[in-house]
């Protein structure tokens, strides 16, 4: 499951730390021209592939093959250069939500650097989480890079992620369940709300815009106060948050497999919901999740 962040918006001096970063892969690798020969290897991959699909030591294939990134390859390249896999991939503007690497030094050729991964690291190569490969080589070493790409769902989506997330939480509504120390019992089905929404989708712009991750916006508003300034007059009313899963499916998992979230999810005296997310891929999460349940008056 993605972690919870909270943390500061985007500086100058971030901005500036990629921009360095950036420009020592530029200096690099402008000295790395001067060495031995370097590539990135398709049929590498492709045999790579061949073991992912077919499975090695104790480990079952993965249907799903590598995809071969460009970026991955570049990263792989920094990380030949003496790079950090986080700095390697910030150089690149690759952001991922899993990721893996593998080194090897000794075997030269396609089949030789085959079995040593398949030998060595048979779990990373058949991890069906991870999608995309990059990969360098140079002399008789070999960096690979394998990672998940963060790819949320998009605004586009807004309507079929809330008719999704509608549908989950009614199915874990419809049965009994424990969340932590406290039993709840089957609850009545929610509907959604637009106007809960629309307050829902306000606070997770702001998460997103200044990377925070809190239930108190900046300007100091708890979600009763937004729902009342967005004109909803509500009865009851509760607020989950979510930060970092990319898709409905994950973000209401998290929330039942977190007792205060689960317990809000599952509370009988609400009858009304609004969902909304925002995606920045420049935040520290990636993507916010705001879930609001209230009753009217």
């Amino acid at each position: 499951m993605p972690e919870l962040f909270s943390g500061l918006p985007a500086s100058p001096r971030r901005l500036s730390s990629l921009r360095a970063k950036r420009l020592l892969l530029v200096v690099l690798t402008g000295l790395a021209g001067m060495g031995a020969p370097a590539h990135a290897s398709p049929e590498l991959v492709s045999a790579l592939n061949a073991v992912r699909t077919l499975g090695c030591a104790s480990h079952a294939g993965t249907a799903t093959p590598f995809k071969s990134s460009p970026q991955l390859d570049q990263a792989a390249r920094a990380l030949s250069m003496g790079l950090k896999l986080p700095d390697a991939l910030l150089s690149q503007d690759y952001r991922a939500t899993r990721t893996n690497t593998i080194w090897l030094s000794g075997p030269q050729g396609t089949r030789a650097v085959t079995d040593m991964a398949a030998a060595n690291y048979c779990a990373v190569l058949t991890e069906p989480a991870l999608k995309e490969i990059g990969i360098w080589q140079q002399g008789p070493q070999t960096w690979i890079v394998a990672a998940a790409p963060f790819a949320p769902v998009v605004a586009a989506q807004a309507d079929d992620v809330a008719d999704q997330v509608l549908r989950l939480v009614n199915a874990a509504r419809a049965q009994a369940r424990t969340c932590g120390t406290k039993d709840f019992a089957p609850a009545a089905s929610l509907k959604l709300n637009a106007t809960l929404t629309a307050v829902s989708q306000g606070h997770a712009a702001d998460m997103a815009r200044h990377s925070y991750f809190a239930h108190q916006a900046r300007d100091g508003s708890s979600p009763a106060e937004r729902a009342t300034r967005g004109g909803y007059r509500w009865r009851n009313v509760g607020e989950n948050i979510a930060a970092g899963q990319t898709t409905p499916e994950a973000a209401v998992e998290g929330w039942i497999k977190s007792p205060p979230h689960c317990a809000n999810l599952m509370g009988a005296q609400y009858t009304e919901m609004g969902i909304a997310f925002t995606v920045n891929k420049a935040s520290d999460a990636g993507i916010y999740w705001v879930q609001m349940f209230a009753t009217p008056r």
